[in-house]
């Protein structure tokens, strides 16, 4: 297998991310760090555009954990290799969950050597499915047959109704309108100019920006505007506007 496996880290801890991502050696096992997210939910919120083959998932996240998000993530990206960080005090409601399609398991802190060891059999793994990545590549580059999607009117109108709900992401709307994540992003990106977690983050923020003005907690808002991890919709809503939440309600 000669492509770069793309790994994701998920924890609520900064310190622990960094740790993970600069202790191995990603470049001689074939893999590289693409991606971060401080909870399950801003992890939902991005995978779509970073297209992780595997994911370091800390089991105890606030909002959406470990658990919660390899339900979520495994149902709408089968594929996706999870392995599952865990303190020791909650390591038996981990091995409680063997019905979740986990590679691994392992406990917190983490040793490299042990951390190496099983990425080496994540690429023994995937190196003995010799379709995998040629499937991968079929599916996300395959166009629907029929009708083309002249619907991106259509969607544009579901996001503007459904903006609120935190389910809502690209394999989501992808999902209800019947086409695979990757074709109804670029396809997106080709009607509109802007791609679709842009479109999205945009209407939920101009919606935040209302809810501001109106003097409403900033908790209150991000839940109303579907993103209810307050710390990463703090970052979007700086991102978006140039200031904090109680600057922006300040002026």
């Amino acid at each position: 297998m000669d492509r770069i496996l793309r790994v994701m880290i998920i924890d609520d801890e900064e310190s622990a991310r960094k740790l993970l991502r600069v202790s191995i050696n990603w470049e001689s096992l074939g893999m590289e760090v693409i991606g971060e997210a401080a909870s399950g939910i801003e992890a939902i919120n991005v995978i779509d555009d970073l297209k992780p083959d595997i994911a370091f998932v800390d089991i105890s996240m606030p909002f959406m954990d470990g658990i919660e998000f390899t339900q979520t993530a495994t149902d709408r990206y089968p594929k996706l290799i999870i392995i599952i960080m865990t303190a020791i005090d909650q390591f038996e409601y981990a091995r409680k969950c063997v019905s979740l399609p986990v590679f691994e398991y392992m406990l917190k802190p983490m040793v490299r050597a042990e951390i190496t060891r099983v990425l080496e059999r994540v690429r023994n793994k995937l190196a003995d499915e010799p379709d995998y990545w040629e499937e991968q590549r079929i599916e996300g580059d395959s166009e629907p047959e029929g009708e083309e999607v002249s619907g991106t009117e259509a969607i544009k109108k579901y996001l503007e109704e459904n903006f609120t709900d935190s389910k809502l992401n690209l394999a989501f709307a992808a999902q209800h309108f019947g086409f695979s994540p990757s074709y109804l992003s670029r396809k997106f990106k080709q009607d509109t100019g802007v791609n679709f977690v842009e479109y999205l983050t945009d209407l939920r923020m101009k919606k935040a920006m209302q809810l501001a003005e109106s003097g409403k907690k900033m908790f209150v808002t991000a839940s109303e505007v579907g993103i209810p991890d307050p710390n990463y919709f703090g970052r979007c809503f700086k991102k978006h506007t140039g200031m904090s939440y109680s600057e922006y309600t300040a002026k």
